[in-house]
């Protein structure tokens, strides 16, 4: 059962206007963040005491032209930051991606870098994706995104920190933007939507190169792929089908239909232990523009998902993330901007107690 404050809430200033998404990242002190971004940069929160509920007010971390973002983790806890970047030099228009790192929670994030674009030309490079970013066990950022011929391009770093050049894995018609998983086998895979169904990659071996694609007709509804790995170096993936209603697949198995009824935009997905059980938390922004979240045991999506609407309105896809103390919380974005969070109580079940503004 999933509980939520049907208030009113107090009025806040509006925030700038939001771009691709909510995040919310656990520091080595326990400590939660939470950042937004938004037209004029990187907003960021910072929770003031592990698992308390005041948090310090939102700083900006100032970066311009970015169309979208990505923020992953890492084992150190080091939060990683990939966008694209979009800008009108003359009468060209180019893009490249951008990288930084914040190395402690509430420290500054390093100056931002290019890491250029996969093609040389300004003509294609322009029509590059949005990128994705997973950091492999061993520690490896890898950047994946779609090029201006619908393949999927990758760029990852060498064991001496530095970058290597752009990978082309091929394939073709790619839509949307790719997922990817680190496993705890260290190796990672590679997941894309395509016209006609999806593209799976799989490394050779951890730190190496990648088989080539393994292609499907399973129909994915563009920008809402999600990956988790559910058993030690297996992944599930997640998506809405056209038809409605959301997927789950693992790789030689039959896609599984979990209901629900999302809008547009990919799924939050996170492993939690619920009453004894190792469960998986779903959440999405819904078709009524509510956050919704479903709950099922790990791997076992056929016996059933159980849904709720919070009623809570949001502008993109919620984040979510446990806290110091291993309880789940889950964040969105509200229509005025603002972040606002709910936290797992202490009740049977997944129950949030009341949503607040921070």
């Amino acid at each position: 059962m999933l509980g939520h404050d049907a208030r009113a809430i107090s009025e806040v200033a509006p925030a700038a206007q939001t771009l691709n998404g909510i995040w919310l990242t656990r520091g080595k002190d326990g400590r939660l963040t939470a950042y937004v971004h938004t037209e004029d940069g990187l907003r960021r929160w910072t929770q003031v005491r592990p698992g308390g509920r005041e948090w310090d007010g939102s700083d900006l971390v100032t970066v311009g032209h970015l169309t979208h973002l990505s923020v992953v983790q890492d084992a150190n806890a080091y939060v990683h930051f990939v966008g694209r970047r979009e800008r009108v030099v003359g009468s060209t228009v180019t893009a490249d991606i951008m990288y930084a790192i914040q190395y402690q929670t509430g420290r500054p994030v390093t100056a931002w870098q290019s890491l250029g674009n996969p093609h040389k030309d300004a003509a294609g490079g322009h029509r590059i994706g949005a990128p994705t970013a997973v950091v492999s066990e061993s520690g490896d950022v890898h950047i994946a995104l779609r090029n201006a011929g619908g393949g999927l391009m990758l760029r990852r770093e060498r064991a001496d920190g530095k970058w290597r050049g752009w990978e082309d894995l091929r394939g073709s018609h790619i839509r949307g933007v790719p997922t990817a998983v680190a496993l705890a086998s260290r190796s990672v895979e590679l997941f894309a939507a395509t016209d006609g169904g999806t593209l799976h990659w799989q490394q050779k071996e951890a730190g190496g190169g990648w088989n080539e694609a393994q292609p499907s007709r399973l129909a994915v509804q563009a920008g809402t792929l999600a990956a988790l790995e559910t058993t030690p170096g297996r992944a599930t993936y997640f998506w809405t089908d056209p038809a409605g209603g959301v997927v789950a697949y693992r790789a030689g198995a039959w896609p599984m239909a979990l209901g629900g009824a999302p809008g547009d935009g990919p799924h939050a997905v996170i492993r939690v232990a619920l009453d004894g059980y190792d469960c998986t938390v779903l959440a999405h922004r819904g078709i009524n523009g509510t956050a919704a979240v479903g709950l099922c045991v790990t791997e076992s999506e056929a016996n059933g998902v159980w849904w709720s609407d919070t009623g809570v309105p949001c502008l993109a896809t919620p984040a979510l993330a446990h806290d110091a103390f291993g309880r789940l919380v889950m964040a969105v974005i509200g229509e005025d901007g603002a972040p606002r969070l709910a936290l797992q109580t202490d009740a049977a079940g997944l129950t949030l107690d009341d949503w607040h503004t921070i």
